[in-house]
Order: C-alpha cells, then sequence, then structure tokens
C-alpha cells in the first residue's frame, strides 16, 4: 500500500508592483507602512489555487489593487482558517458541508465551473469511462482495467487521503448521492498534486483530478465519460457530465469583507474572466444555462448508474446549485456585491426563511369525521325494511404487482453524454 501522508504547505506572496503609499505623518517614512486594507490571505486545497488564483493574483497585483498571500494545502485547511481568522478566503471545489459546525459561518460564493476529470498513464490504452463504471470501480465491484478494455493487470485506484476533499466530495455527490461516501482506494495522498505525481509514474494508475490542474500536464491522460471527452467547450455547454463548481468562501462578519468584495467585483472583469478560461475554467456567471439544467443532469446521471430516480430528489435539494428563492438571491448578491446593504438584505432574508421553516411542525394528518349517529327512530324503521338483495362479491384482487406506469415520452434527449451535440470523444 503506498500512502504519502504529509506535504509541507508553501507560501506564495504576490506584491504590488509599486510600493504602497506610507500612512501617517511626513517624517514617519522610515516606520513600517501599515498594512493595507486590501492585503488579504488566501488559504485553499491546491486545485483550487492552481487553477484558480495564482494568475489572478498576479494580475491583481499588476493593477494595484492589492496583495494577495497564497497558502496552498487542502480543502479543510484552507475553510477552517477562514472560520478562526487566520485567513481572509479559502478556495474549495465543494459547497458547504452542512454536518460540520467550522463552515456554519461560512458564505460560499460561486466563482467558475471546471471539470472533475479521471486520470490514468498516458500509456493506457483506456481512453474512455461510463459512469457506472466510475460508480462500481470506486466501489470495488470493478477492478481490472481488463473489464474496461484494457489490459489484464489490477487497477491501482488513488485518492484523497484528506476528509472532505472538495474535488473528491463533489464526484461522490454526483455518481453516489454522498459526498462522503466511503470508497475502495487503498492509495492515498494529501492532495492532487501528490496524487498526480503517483499516477504520472504508474501505468495501471487511475485517479482524480480537475480539468484546470491536469489539461497541460503531459504526464496524465484525461478519460471521457460517457464517450465525452472533458475541454472548455463541453463543460460550458454541460454536455461533460462531471463538471463541479469551484468557490471561494469567507466569513460572514470578517473584517475584511470589504476587501473580499473588491476582489470578487475584479472577478467580473474582462481581464480576469480571460485568466479563468486560459485556466479550463467556466466563469459562473456566464454558465447560467449550463446552472439550470443540474436537475436534468442529476436525474440523466441517476439513470446511468442504475439508481431509483425517486432518489434524485432529496440530493437536488442538498445539491450546490441554490433551488431555494432566498438562497439563491443571497449567492447572486453575494458574488457581485458582499458587503452592500442589498447583500445583508438578502442574508437577513434567508436567515428568517430558514428559521420559519425549523420552526414549522410536522403536519399530521387529520383524522376522518366520524359519522353523525342516526336518530333512534330512524334506526327503528331500518329495523323494519326488508333486507336489500345480496350484492355479488368483487373479484379477489390479485396479488401481482400492477405494470409500472410508462414514463412519458421526452420531446428531446438531455445533452449529457450526446456527442452529436459538439462534444469531442476521445482522450
Amino acid at each position: 500500500m503506498l500512502l504519502r501522508r504529509f506535504c509541507t504547505p508553501f507560501v506564495l506572496s504576490i506584491s504590488l508592483l509599486a510600493a504602497a503609499p506610507a500612512f501617517g505623518a511626513p517624517g514617519a517614512a522610515s516606520k513600517p507602512a501599515a498594512a493595507s486594507a486590501d492585503d488579504l490571505v488566501w488559504r485553499g486545497d491546491h486545485a483550487t489555487g492552481r487553477g484558480l488564483m495564482e494568475d489572478l493574483a498576479k494580475e491583481y497585483a499588476k493593477q494595484k489593487k492589492g496583495r494577495i498571500t497564497l497558502q496552498p494545502f487542502s480543502t479543510l485547511s484552507g475553510l477552517d482558517a477562514v472560520a478562526q481568522g487566520s485567513a481572509d478566503f479559502a478556495g474549495s471545489a465543494r459547497a458547504k458541508y452542512s454536518r460540520r459546525s467550522e463552515e456554519a459561518a461560512l458564505n460560499f460564493i460561486p466563482v467558475a465551473l471546471d471539470g472533475a476529470v479521471l486520470i490514468t498513464h498516458p500509456k493506457n490504452p483506456v481512453s474512455n469511462l461510463t459512469l457506472k463504471q466510475i460508480h462500481d470501480i470506486y466501489y470495488g465491484r470493478i477492478k481490472n482495467w481488463k473489464d474496461l478494455g484494457g489490459p489484464d493487470k489490477e487497477i491501482n485506484l488513488y485518492a484523497i487521503a484528506s476528509p472532505l476533499d472538495g474535488v473528491e466530495y463533489s464526484l461522490r455527490e454526483l455518481v453516489f448521492r454522498n459526498g462522503d461516501q466511503r470508497v475502495a482506494a487503498p492509495r492515498l495522498y494529501i492532495n492532487t498534486v501528490k496524487l498526480e505525481e503517483g499516477i504520472a509514474i504508474d501505468p495501471a494508475g487511475l485517479g482524480l483530478s480537475t480539468m484546470a490542474a491536469a489539461h497541460a500536464n503531459k504526464g496524465l491522460k484525461m478519460l471521457s465519460v460517457e464517450g465525452v471527452a472533458p475541454n472548455t467547450s463541453t463543460v460550458g455547454d454541460g454536455s461533460y457530465p462531471l463538471y463541479i463548481t469551484l468557490y471561494l468562501a469567507e466569513r460572514n462578519e470578517s473584517p475584511k469583507q470589504e476587501a473580499i468584495g473588491r476582489f470578487l467585483a475584479f472577478l467580473e472583469t474582462p481581464a480576469a474572466k480571460d485568466i479563468l478560461r486560459r485556466h479550463q475554467l467556466t466563469p459562473y456567471s456566464d454558465a447560467n444555462a449550463v446552472i439550470a439544467k443540474n436537475e436534468q443532469r442529476l436525474a440523466w446521471i441517476d439513470a446511468q448508474v442504475g439508481r431509483d430516480a425517486a432518489a434524485t430528489a432529496g440530493a437536488i435539494a442538498a445539491a450546490a446549485t441554490p433551488v431555494s428563492a432566498p438562497r439563491a438571491t443571497l449567492e447572486a448578491h453575494t458574488r457581485v456585491a458582499p458587503t452592500a446593504e442589498s447583500t445583508q438584505a438578502a442574508r437577513e432574508n434567508l436567515a428568517r426563511a430558514e428559521a420559519k421553516k425549523a420552526e414549522q411542525p410536522v403536519a399530521k394528518a387529520a383524522p376522518a369525521p366520524r359519522k353523525p349517529a342516526a336518530p333512534k327512530a330512524a334506526v327503528a324503521k331500518k329495523a323494519d325494511a326488508k333486507p336489500a338483495p345480496k350484492v355479488a362479491k368483487a373479484a379477489p384482487k390479485s396479488t401481482k404487482p400492477a405494470a409500472p406506469a410508462k414514463p412519458e415520452e421526452k420531446k428531446a434527449a438531455p445533452s449529457f453524454g450526446n456527442v452529436a451535440s459538439g462534444a469531442k470523444s476521445g482522450g
């Protein structure tokens, strides 16, 4: 068993190209300048750091808007640092995990769409996996590459050791409807950087990364899913089914909210969006059509893995894409102007809606109304009446289950996995 448990985090500080003006009296130039309000500390997973933050921080400094210190390590380290106040905002490839109290006061702001990609060694002849095969590989039901059209070799499945890793969580949420699903992956790494290094020297290796992180790595091969290759076009139009959302997480009561708000506003500029696209990412504000198809995507994935479609209802309620009007309004305001009065009003509206929902008691079925008792005279009269003729007994009910109703025929086939929709197949 190959286990890499330790990876030293590194700190990348990107400073302003020009010195910030000194504060205070003219004669105090020799004293250290006070920290700018736009001096921010970011911490998070390597996938978000490489795919989202490095070049954005450089451009932010180039435009003399501020300095961002990057501390890439892992998802939980970033979220916990923000919750504790040792970092201003964090990167995450998953949405809020409601069972962790540390994340309760964090606001997850969607920034871009990326692809969760299965990666292997370039010499591996397998180029495509179905969703059902991915499901069964992680469950430990498929263990050999020959079952996938490859060589007779055991699949060396790699995964991230850190619990609730963003990329792993997002994939398992899609494939298993449970982001915390346990999987049969004996080779564990602390982050995607080390995982990719392991697969680059293992022709039988298989693991998970992001399209933004892996697309330029010649030591890796990204696999198609259901015949659709991951690329900017297929993620951008939603035909690649395993697209995920990258987030920036901030603390609701952070003293740096105004500075974070200026950085979020910067993400909406053409220069920032060009950087995202250069890293194979789709800006979230440009992905409304794809986001609107999320429920359809979940149902389609359920069908491919053989899961009961009725199970989708609960998953949709907990999906990363907001479904309630108050939450959708808050996320929209937060992404553009997190410190504005309208954003605070939306936050308070959401809190009221959730409190009201929590206070509502579970509705009980009303008891059937009692039939009023018949008057004595009527009872006596009924007793004197002639007995009614016997009614023929109904035929006994069949014990066989009724045939399921045929599903209503759809007008148009979903675009997921549809190569004809413009997606290119192949590795």
